[in-house]
């Protein structure tokens, strides 16, 4: 009898049903790595919230160029991240975002296909490697690199900053009209360029022409010695540049320079940037959508070369395109500083080009509508027709 009620016993306990498991806490994920707020999980391959997610999402989909305006190094925080943009997007790029990685994890199973971004297709057409051949070739041909030039350096005003040393302005004055004019030849042998019209062929160069020849002296920085060589072979320091003429610009063109330094651009990547800086859309233009319909391949051209050449780092198309609103910056200070500094005749030349509505205001009341309707002085014009 004990054992059947043993027995008995055991059976019971046996059709029991064991009491459920607790569910599993809810994974917790560290904070947004770009604004440090509440995370939904692992997007674009970094721990991030929605926000900064979809935020990073429509700016490279669309390839957004933003601007700062104050010093690019604005605090990015929950509270201030819709503040500034240019440097919100920055940080996605330095916490590591990359739109190669999804990793939305809070998805249902069936709904992880629909997460899964297939790679883009990295492979150049021919007509995007005839564009990337000529335009390569252009910048060769115009600006020769710094291996190419016999360098060397001048002792005028080495030591203390001036106001302006004369001797050094009209040495800079006399390259930067060659180095326009080289300009002017790399844009005539982009391909559709000679196909605008006279008077937007001259806007476009007249709005990037600063643009450009920054980009160019700042691929000619060295920062061991700190100095930037010009297309002769001139090599100054910072401290001539000053005197030369940049002035108060001097530390942030040094400081772009040194910005450029971690993208490692080539030739090719600079003659690229080179173009789009210069055939994109501007004030003016008589026919804007054939410009736009140019600019187009040539952002896809950049796109897929930087790709090929940088296949583990994503990243580098949109921060060069980035490195054009800051030139434009830059230029359009320097515009205004070179006009307000120099004591003396301006050549021709620099002077048509400094002529630009969207690089600087002129601060006269009289005649502005006249010099607005008046034709075009002849340099550039020149300079085009030739």
């Amino acid at each position: 009898l004990s054992a059947a009620v043993e027995t008995q016993s055991t059976s019971s306990e046996e059709m029991v049903p064991s009491s459920p498991s607790p569910p599993p806490p809810p994974r917790v994920y560290k904070p947004c790595f770009v604004c440090q707020d509440k995370s939904s999980g692992y997007h674009y391959g970094v721990s991030s919230c929605e926000g900064c997610k979809g935020f990073f999402r429509r700016s490279i989909q669309k390839n957004m160029v933003y601007t700062c305006h104050r010093d690019k190094n604005c605090q990015i925080n929950k509270v201030t991240r819709n503040r500034c943009q240019y440097c919100r997007l920055q940080k996605c790029f330095e916490v590591g975002m990359s739109k190669e990685v999804r990793n939305d994890r809070n998805k249902k199973k069936k709904d992880v296909k629909e997460e899964v971004v297939l790679p883009e297709s990295y492979e150049l057409s021919g007509e995007l490697e005839e564009l990337i051949n000529k335009i390569s070739k252009a910048h060769r041909e115009t600006f020769p690199s710094l291996c190419q030039l016999g360098k060397y350096t001048t002792n005028s005003s080495a030591d203390h900053r001036v106001q302006l040393d004369l001797g050094l302005w009209d040495k800079f004055s006399e390259l930067s009209t060659k180095c326009i004019i080289k300009i002017v030849d790399f844009a005539k042998q982009l391909p559709g360029f000679t196909t605008l019209t006279i008077a937007d062929q001259i806007t476009l160069l007249k709005s990037a022409c600063l643009d450009i020849l920054m980009l160019r002296i700042c691929t000619r920085y060295t920062p061991e010695q700190d100095t930037m060589t010009f297309s002769d072979g001139l090599t100054l320091n910072r401290t001539q540049m000053h005197n030369a003429g940049f002035g108060p610009l001097t530390d942030l063109v040094f400081a772009f320079a040194g910005q450029l330094l971690p993208l490692e651009m080539d030739d090719t990547e600079t003659g690229l940037l080179s173009a789009i800086c210069l055939i994109c859309g501007r004030m003016d233009l008589e026919e804007p959508q054939k410009v736009d319909r140019l600019q187009e391949p040539l952002l896809e051209a950049l796109k897929i070369y930087a790709r090929r050449r940088r296949p583990n780092k994503p990243h580098m198309f949109p921060r060069m395109l980035m490195k054009v609103t800051d030139l434009r910056g830059i230029s359009t200070k320097r515009a205004i500083t070179l006009k307000m500094e120099i004591p003396g005749p301006m050549p021709p030349l620099i002077r048509e080009m400094l002529e630009n509505p969207e690089a600087f205001e002129d601060s006269s009341d009289s005649g502005d509508s006249a010099a607005a309707a008046a034709p075009l002085p002849p340099p550039a014009i020149q300079a085009i027709k030739r």
